[in-house]
This record gives structure tokens, sequence and C-alpha cells, in this order.
């Protein structure tokens, strides 16, 4: 069941490594994890984005995360949007929220530089 957006956070470590390796299983492009200060206004601990090239890769990094977060933590996401069009999906785990983007999307949006005062984390694919 679902838990309720009041309730406490979790240790967001283990969720936010299960969707680096969902999102590197499906070849994500520049993975990159914006984590929020403890004293700043954030609804979540952290963002972690990605972009595809197609929307067939965007749809299979999306269920490739919800899989592996699935097995490995046993977390279900509480909200899912975008699978109608692929063009931003976003996968919301509470205390991360996930962005997987077309590279045009991820062009226009810019979290990154949005969200600027969060602490950037590249991930280097291996």
């Amino acid at each position: 069941m679902p838990r309720k957006k009041t309730e406490p956070k979790p240790n967001s470590e283990p969720i936010i490594q299960a969707i680096l390796n969902g999102m590197l299983d499906k070849k994500a492009k520049d993975p990159v994890v914006l984590r929020f200060p403890k004293n700043y206004a954030a609804v979540c601990d952290a963002f972690v984005i990605c972009h595809g090239t197609s929307r067939t890769q965007i749809e299979a990094i999306a269920d490739a995360v919800v899989v592996e977060v699935k097995k490995e933590c046993g977390d279900s996401p509480w909200h899912k949007e975008g699978f109608e069009n692929a063009e931003w999906i976003l996968i919301d785990y509470f205390s991360v929220v996930v962005h997987i983007f077309q590279d045009t999307r991820r062009n226009f949006y810019n979290l990154e530089q949005l969200w600027g005062d969060a602490n950037i984390e590249k991930v280097e694919s291996p």
C-alpha cells in the first residue's frame, strides 16, 4: 500500500541506487542526481534525471526503474505520469523523484539549472 505524502521520508540512498541501476541498464544518457540540502524547501530529497533518444528507450528506462526499485527496495511509485507521450516521464517515490526526458525536452526544461542550488552529481556510465 502506498505511503501518504505526510509520512516520514525513508533513507533515499537505496532508492537512488536502484533508480540509477535501472537507468544504466537501459543505456540512459547523462544521468545526474540533484540532491537538495536538508534546509532546502524541496518536497523530496533528490531528483534523478536522464534522457533517452527515442520513445521506445524512454519507456524502457521508465519500466526498468520501476522494476529495479520494486526488486531492490520493495517500493512502488506513489505517482507516475507522462507515459502517454513519453516525452517527459515522471516517477515519484516520495523522497526521490525520477525525470526521464527525450533529449529535446531535457534541454528545454533544463531542471539542472532551474534547481541550481541543489548539489549536482553526474553519474558515469560503465
